[in-house]
């Protein structure tokens, strides 16, 4: 006689750990866990095989502490809400992708602002058709505190504001825009500097000002809106965005200090050396080891503060913008014999080195 094929139960569901999942998700300003939760394969779905009580998920449920924080438990009463949690079990039964609440997504992207989860937030703003708009109000936020003259509220709004920015050409969907300094400052010394112009680091104080706010803020509208704001107050707000968004600036301010001695005194000692008859043949470079034993790359890693082997002007710049970004319009190339080099590079009377650390206000010449 035939056995019977053994009776399956059917899986029921916890949903007081499907609440805590989604509350935790909604607190911590995850937007990945969040839509996990909705997934076709999520332990919150009867038809699935995976379970919340299975250790892989332990991460997605919060822990005793988390159980008494304040977020949390505003975020447990939003989902538990009677027409919110309604539509939670509605998408879950559902044989098809969710519609994400979005109550609950609004909430999340709010959490993840506060968080500083600014990638997530666009996300989440994004899906709900309101990220622009999300982003405009900040940024007239901060207008208003950079107008009562509050620079750090400023620059708080600006951030945020730049950070829910959105790559629509991004493949193969949108999605939140990257900070790329590093091949935006390959774009920025791309030509090697031959005559006045070429040189970012001399611009006259106010193209200065502009181009490396807009260099920083990542997003020329952002920084056309500052545009405006009377010279002083752009330099405060530099001063800030740099201290608050590169907390190394200062160590990264002295070193460059020294490089401009070290820079200063190379080449006091090269124009000795050829006013004192050195020899015609040979490079630069061997002129400066056999005067001074000093090799110009440790300008490049004086700037860097950690020497690259073998390291090229590119590659020294690139790990200094992705290290310190604002330091890209301070700088300059300079051939040294048969190679390149970074060197600091400063406009005599600029008061935006001075106000940055990177130089004092008796400063002569860059």
């Amino acid at each position: 006689m035939a056995k019977k094929a053994p009776v399956l139960q059917a899986k029921v569901v916890d949903e007081t750990l499907l609440d805590k999942a989604l509350a935790k998700s909604v607190a911590d300003g995850a937007y990945v866990n969040f839509r996990l939760i909705f997934a076709a394969f999520s332990p919150a779905r009867a038809e699935s095989t995976e379970r919340f009580e299975d250790e892989k998920y332990a991460y997605l449920l919060p822990d005793d502490q988390m159980e008494q924080d304040e977020s949390l438990l505003k975020a447990l009463e939003a989902v538990q809400e009677a027409g919110v949690h309604a539509h939670i079990q509605k998408e879950l039964e559902a044989r098809r992708p969710a519609q994400l609440p979005s109550e609950l997504v609004l909430m999340l992207a709010d959490n993840a602002v506060r968080l500083g989860k600014l990638s997530t937030a666009a996300q989440a703003y994004e899906v709900l058709r309101i990220r622009r708009r999300m982003q405009n109000e900040f940024y007239d936020q901060a207008d208003e505190a950079f107008g009562r003259g509050d620079v750090p509220g400023a620059v708080r709004g600006y951030a945020i504001g730049t950070g829910l920015d959105y790559d629509y050409a991004a493949f193969p969907e949108p999605l939140p825009q990257t900070l790329n300094f590093q091949t935006r400052a390959l774009m920025v010394h791309g030509k090697y500097p031959t005559q006045l112009e070429d040189f970012v680091a001399l611009q006259d104080e106010d193209a200065h000002t502009n181009a490396l706010m807009e260099f920083l803020l990542n997003d020329p509208e952002a920084a056309a809106r500052l545009r405006s704001s009377p010279i002083e107050k752009r330099l405060d707000f530099l001063k800030e965005w740099v201290h608050v968004r590169d907390p190394h600036w200062d160590d990264f301010a002295a070193r460059f200090r020294q490089a401009c001695v070290l820079t200063e005194d190379i080449s006091k000692r090269m124009q000795n050396a050829f006013s004192e008859g050195a020899r015609e043949t040979g490079t630069l470079e061997d002129e400066i080891e056999e005067q001074q034993s000093a090799d110009p790359e440790e300008i490049s890693v004086l700037l860097l503060g950690r020497r690259i082997e073998g390291g090229e002007w590119w590659q020294y710049l690139k790990e200094l913008a992705y290290a310190h970004p604002a330091a890209v319009f301070f700088i300059s190339r300079q051939e040294v014999g048969d190679r390149e080099i970074l060197i600091p590079r400063l406009r005599a009377g600029s008061r935006l080195p001075v106000r940055l650390g990177l130089s004092d206000p008796e400063r002569k010449d860059g």
